[in-house]
């Protein structure tokens, strides 16, 4: 009787024996239907992986990406320090040249009744400017005899001339000078045009 008990089968249920209501054939469905679930798992700790490696390289190519530019920006702005310093003094040169132009007159002016020794102190005053001028890189541009340099010349005038080519530079009207390799006075030069016909 105790095989009629509900208990009683309850406690012995074997859903793969003859007596039971799912068959060997459903059984055996749903164990595969089991391990196609479970095969699953794997492909997506896969797929899991890949994405994260996805994102670390994306981050890696950002972090060179924000390197190279930090980098340029440090070099740009080194190169316009650099570039501010060598010629930040460039306004006192500026007066300065004026000064120097000034002496030049005084010299070219002198005349026989101006004693040789205030000539020989204005020589020195200015001696000692140009010197202190090409200390700090400031050339003065060759004119006479060169051929003309619109970025360094300044026509002021044409002449014919027998002895000083076309194109070329017969006098100088004002001195030019450059601050290291740029052109801060141009100089204003008589310019040849060659032979008269």
């Amino acid at each position: 009787m105790s095989g009629n008990n509900p208990k009683d089968r309850a406690d012995n249920f074997d859903p793969r024996s003859p007596e039971s209501s799912i068959d060997n054939a459903a059984w055996e469905q749903f164990a595969q239907a089991g391990d196609v679930s479970d095969s699953s798992e794997p492909d997506s700790e896969t797929e899991g992986s890949d994405n994260w490696q996805t994102r670390l390289q994306d981050a890696e190519e950002k972090a060179l990406r924000y390197q190279a530019e930090l980098d340029n920006f440090r070099r740009r702005t080194r190169r316009e320090l650099d570039e501010q310093l060598k010629y930040a003094c460039l306004p006192l040169i500026s007066e300065l040249l004026e000064v120097q132009d000034n002496l030049q007159r005084a010299l070219d002016a002198v005349s026989e009744s101006v004693p040789s020794s205030l000539a020989q102190g204005v020589q020195m005053v200015a001696s000692q400017l140009s010197s202190l001028l090409e200390s700090k890189g400031c050339q003065r541009i060759d004119t006479v005899g060169c051929q003309f340099d619109p970025n360094a010349h300044q026509a002021a005038q044409m002449q014919f001339s027998n002895e000083i080519a076309a194109n070329h530079v017969i006098s100088e009207l004002r001195a030019g000078y450059r601050l290291h390799d740029r052109v801060i006075r141009p100089a204003q030069v008589v310019i040849s045009k060659g032979p008269e016909a």
